[in-house]
């Protein structure tokens, strides 16, 4: 139990007081609305509960003596006394009479008199289990079958009721709890969580980014970002030292101008994915930024912004010097008008100068982040294509740009020229298309000849009927193993992928009646779009073009010893084609001798896999979102028991954000019978898996803590999801030492 010092407690009541103030009426009493507002309870049942069993006297409000003594109670009381109290809210017709006990007999237990309550039989039957369970559910936002929901009661009631009277009994409800100790240690009570006084502030510690843990693991890529500062500096030094003693302005701006014909031929080579994919192969691999290049790309075209700034700043200061000089063109002429000796073709570099800022500006303010995740992907698509304006003045403008851009530039005509040809090739036909909940397209894709790609990888789609010209980009959910159709996943979010399931929704609508969790892929099959006759049509009338496949982080995950793949919400898509093309080959190495490793099946040769462990955690908000991609989960679960029962090569860890954390008061209940029933039917009831769905967040201090203590090998974590999410999982990766990829998505 929590204890605290006589100081602290003083300071709690001081502040419990303040609180209750807030909120209480003239008359000094807390009402049953005012009660629900501040607790913030979303299902009612709980509120008033604990306000019947606050308001000791029967008066319908509680008064600041019912609040601070039951308050005192949940606080200070032991698991026991918390434990009655959770026994009392279950316990619905209740009537539990007034008593002094524990706390040295100077706290009451809680307790209704009459007036508030019909009398009671103190113990739990199933009905009131069931109702109680119901509000469980609400509150989690879990939607179970009503046969579900009394096979819940009923396990909680068998498990339990060890006297076989038909009811729990309190002596019954705690001896079964013992049976589930991190519920019974992290027992604590909502009710009094929200008057709780806020945590002291943490004491200033040492930075993350002065961690001997953070320089370590990040050592790879501030390198590379060293190196990058350092061949800019170096540039600028000597362009500004072949121009020393024509002026500060002039020394500035040749050595801005130096630097952007790098850097702008630079932003050309973070974006040839084609030749990136195929470096990754390479022992480069380990020293170029390829898994941020699409980020590295956005720090780049800040610098030359920047640069740009600059150059031009320095160029417009240095000429307005000369204006000033006796028998000089006014600034205005130098800026507008093109004069020979100017720089350029044709003594046009000022003119093309301030072309390019303007492009530049424009370019940078609809590649800002409030523009792309706003609906208005076009505006950046659009406005990003002058890139080739920008590319066509920096040729007229700087003498020396093209030596530094031919090689790059003309890589990227190649690179555009193959994507040419992929889409003249002639379109692919969509074989299939499921709507999935939570507004997921699953899109089954006929699989080109020789497209070959590898667990992870993404590629770029073109669906003319949804907008010509524009390409998106997506991970292939399907395994390479999967030789006829590609899959992709996509979930609606923005105004394309909107587009796209509005699309296929109006082709065909998706039946309600149909159960997402019990339909098999079977039923799914028989949504398919109809197709015309057998010469390939393409549903609806339309297909698609795809550009790839480009590489991701993920590709070296079959060189990790032990890996960790962790998904957020969509951001499992390119897990589901890794973690199929992971059991492919765990079922190929099983037909290979384990001491020469020679394989007697010849899709196994070439295929190299050090995986000794994988732990996959996939985190929703509720339980809609897990739906879609269930029934490939039941299938791995399936295959690793058929190859190596009881064994954990892959282990699933499903987490519900949306549901009541196992610290709840409420959901002590439900998730002792979500475990009893688990354990009888061999299956989770929320999602029908053999992995059991955590409550809540996870603990990453627990889950690497026990990754660590596996020692399966050198671990590296593999993640795809919100950046905000990314950057505390990197945080806690450090202190254990593991590796962390992050996918972008």
């Amino acid at each position: 139990p929590c204890t605290m010092s006589a100081a602290e407690d003083a300071k709690w009541l001081r502040w419990v007081t303040k609180q209750f103030r807030s909120i209480a009426g003239e008359d000094k009493e807390i009402t049953l609305e005012g009660f629900k507002a501040a607790l913030q309870v979303k299902e009612s049942f709980f509120a008033e509960r604990f306000f019947a069993l606050f308001d000791t006297d029967g008066s319908g409000t509680i008064s600041l003596e019912e609040l601070l003594s039951a308050l005192h109670l949940l606080v200070h009381g032991s698991e026991v006394d918390k434990l009655r109290f959770l026994f009392q809210v279950y316990d619905v017709d209740g009537k539990m009479r007034k008593s002094r006990a524990g706390l040295g007999g100077s706290a009451r237990t809680f307790g209704v008199t009459a007036a508030a309550h019909p009398a009671g039989s103190g113990s739990i039957d199933p009905g009131e289990l069931r109702a109680v369970l119901r509000c469980c559910l609400r509150e989690s936002c879990i939607a179970l079958p009503e046969g579900r929901l009394a096979s819940l009661a009923s396990a909680l009631l068998e498990a339990a009721d060890t006297d076989r009277s038909g009811a729990i009994t309190f002596e019954e409800l705690r001896a079964e709890l013992e049976a589930f100790p991190e519920l019974l240690d992290n027992l604590t009570i909502s009710a009094a969580s929200w008057l709780k006084p806020p945590p002291p502030a943490k004491r200033s510690r040492r930075p993350r980014y002065l961690t001997r843990a953070y320089w370590h693991n990040q050592r790879g890529n501030l390198a590379f970002l060293g190196g990058y500062a350092a061949l800019n500096l170096l540039l600028f030094t000597l362009a500004a030292l072949r121009h020393a003693g024509l002026g500060v302005w002039l020394l500035v701006a040749r050595g801005c101008g130096q630097c952007l014909n790098f850097n702008c031929a630079f932003l050309a080579v973070l974006m040839l994915r084609r030749c990136l994919t195929w470096l990754r192969a390479t022992p480069v691999a380990k020293v170029l930024l390829l898994d941020q290049h699409v980020v590295f790309h956005q720090l780049v075209g800040y610098v030359v912004l920047v640069l740009a700034a600059a150059h031009t700043g320095a160029h417009i200061a240095n000429f307005s010097r000369l204006s000033q000089q006796d028998g000089r063109p006014a600034l205005a002429e130098y800026l507008l008008w093109p004069r020979p000796g100017a720089g350029g073709l044709g003594g046009s570099a000022p003119q093309t100068g301030l072309a390019l800022q303007a492009l530049l500006l424009v370019m940078a303010t609809f590649s800002s982040p409030c523009v792309r995740r706003s609906g208005h992907f076009e505006l950046f698509y659009w406005t990003h294509l002058s890139y080739l304006g920008v590319w066509a003045l920096l040729l007229l403008h700087g003498p020396h740009f093209w030596s530094w851009f031919v090689v790059p530039g003309g890589l990227f005509v190649l690179e555009k020229a193959l994507g040419s040809a992929w889409c003249r090739a002639g379109a692919l036909r969509i074989v299939e298309a499921n709507l999935l909940p939570s507004k997921v397209t699953h899109l089954v894709i006929e699989r080109p000849q020789g497209f070959h790609y590898r667990p992870g990888d993404y590629i770029y789609l073109n669906i003319p009927a949804i907008a010509t010209y524009e390409w998106h980009p997506f991970s292939i959910s399907s395994a390479p193993e999967q030789q006829d159709t590609l899959w992709l996943h996509i979930r609606s979010q923005g105004q394309w992928t909107n587009k796209l399931y509005e699309y296929f929704q109006q082709l065909k609508p998706v039946s309600p009646e149909l159960d997402p969790l019990s339909r098999s892929l079977r039923d799914r099959r028989c949504q398919q779009w109809a197709q015309v006759g057998g010469d390939g049509a393409q549903v609806g009338g339309e297909g698609c073009h795809l550009d790839g496949p480009y590489g991701a982080p993920t590709r070296r995950i079959f060189a990790a010893e032990q890996a960790v793949l962790i998904g957020a919400g969509i951001g499992i898509t390119p897990f589901a084609s890794i973690l199929q093309s992971i059991m492919h080959r765990y079922r190929r190495r099983r037909q290979s001798c384990p001491r020469c490793h020679h394989s007697w099946c010849e899709e196994l040769r070439g295929e190299k896999m050090a995986l000794r462990k994988v732990d996959f955690i996939w985190i929703n908000r509720d339980q809609k979102h897990f739906e879609w991609f269930l029934s490939l989960l039941a299938k791995l679960e399936m295959e690793q028991v058929e190859q190596e029962p009881g064994g954990r090569f892959l282990e699933l860890h499903l987490y519900m954000t949306s549901a009541l954390s196992k610290n709840d008061v409420k959901a002590t209940g439900l998730q002792m019978a979500l475990d009893l029933l688990a354990a009888k039917e061999q299956k989770d009831s929320i999602t029908g898996l053999r992995t059991r769905t955590q409550p809540g967040r996870p603990d990453w201090s627990k889950v690497f803590a026990k990754v660590a203590e596996e020692q399966r090998g050198k671990v590296q974590v593999f993640f795809c999801g919100s950046p905000a999410l990314a950057k505390v999982v990197r945080a806690y990766c450090e202190p254990f030492g593991f590796r962390f990829f992050q996918e972008s998505f």
